[in-house]
């Protein structure tokens, strides 16, 4: 089980492990694909939340295959 404590980081930093951009991660946390909290004025992100995200997609991408033309 994740440490709560240290498992919060700002939106920017869950772009910066991810390649997304800081809005997208803003939307996944909107539409309750992450896990979020406002602290204040600022936006966290479960690090493991996003990590976990990111490992799901990039599996999905996989099994897709080549795309047509590839």
């Amino acid at each position: 089980m994740p440490d709560m404590a240290n498992d919060w980081i700002t939106t920017v930093k869950a772009a910066e492990l991810t390649g997304y951009h800081p809005k997208h991660i803003r939307r996944l946390a909107d539409a309750g694909a992450i896990v979020a909290q406002k602290f204040g004025r600022d936006w966290m992100v479960s690090r493991a939340s996003i990590l976990g995200y990111a490992r799901s997609v990039e599996k999905l991408g996989k099994k897709r295959g080549p795309k047509p033309g590839d």
